[in-house]
């Protein structure tokens, strides 16, 4: 049995359904979830959750993500992606002619908060329905405007018709959507040529790891050296240890006072803190109560 998380690199061509399921049979257990969806023609970091880690699939799925998406001007699809059935076609020479400068503008124009519009072709749920099973189906619903946040925007480059960015972006952002808006508000139109996502929270994509490899350090029974643990994803948390009484508390989920622990520590009010026994075992992250002077479990991972 594994706990933790491990940091995924999703090759073009599987869905994230498919990395669960070849995990399952790589680890050889059950419980196992990622932490949020990407395209299957996308590559990149896809963080999965292990055992007790599955806790922290929800937390993760909050995270900000970082990607680099080459946006292709000058064609529309249904899918707002090159994988999609083509809607409309510029002339060649109408987005290669868009001023440089012009181009940079609208792009940048969208960093910040914008409200968007999620995709058909996507996981979304319509009256107990996903939005691309009825996109299949040939049929189009409303979709209320979701406000997203594009908190950084680079261009990394411009060779018309196709421009290179690196965007971080809050949950449930499109980027296919934001290639989408983009071309439209340039008036020729635009698709997402290929994405990658290079981030997610403390994932990065040098140290992810293929499928291939993950079997390989299985076989090697070195996998566990690359699990990250689920404490670890709360290192920016202070960590606390708890006397005997605190630990029968803890292993119960019970409130903690400060006679709990054997860590002299000054909390704020609000602050989450890592809570340990002595032996160094990890029971779950604990939030502060100024008011009430006692610490409240937030997540527990016995």
């Amino acid at each position: 049995m594994y706990n933790g998380i491990i940091n995924v690199y999703k090759e073009a061509g599987y869905t994230s359904h498919d990395v669960v399921a070849r995990l399952r049979g790589i680890c050889k257990m059950k419980k196992i979830g990622h932490t949020g969806t990407l395209d299957p023609e996308a590559v990149g970091v896809l963080p999965v959750c292990l055992g007790s880690g599955t806790k922290l699939c929800d937390l993760l799925t909050d995270w900000d993500k970082e990607y680099v998406a080459v946006l292709c001007l000058g064609v529309v699809t249904d899918t707002q992606d090159m994988t999609g059935q083509v809607i409309k076609k510029c002339e060649p020479d109408v987005a290669e002619a868009l001023p440089e400068e012009t181009v940079r503008e609208t792009v940048m124009g969208f960093l910040g908060e914008y409200d968007q519009i999620p995709p058909m072709y996507s996981a979304l749920k319509v009256n107990g329905r996903k939005l691309y099973e009825l996109a299949r189906e040939g049929k189009e619903v409303e979709r209320k405007p979701r406000r997203v946040l594009i908190k950084e925007l680079e261009i990394q480059e411009i060779a018309l018709p196709r421009v290179k960015m690196r965007v971080v972006c809050s949950k449930g952002t499109y980027i296919r959507t934001l290639c989408h808006d983009i071309g439209e508000k340039l008036g020729c139109g635009g698709a997402m040529e290929s994405l990658t996502r290079s981030r997610v929270g403390i994932f990065n994509l040098e140290k992810a790891l293929t499928l291939g490899q993950i079997e390989a350090l299985r076989d090697r029974q070195k996998l566990d050296d690359v699990i990250v643990k689920p404490d670890e994803v709360f290192v920016k948390d202070p960590a606390v240890v708890v006397t005997d009484r605190g630990r029968r508390m803890a292993e119960n989920g019970n409130l903690l006072h400060m006679e709990d622990l054997s860590t002299e520590i000054c909390c704020l009010d609000g602050e989450q803190l890592r809570v340990y026994d002595a032996t160094g075992k990890f029971y779950g992250i604990y939030r502060y109560c100024k008011k009430t002077g006692a610490m409240k479990p937030v997540r527990m991972f016995l």
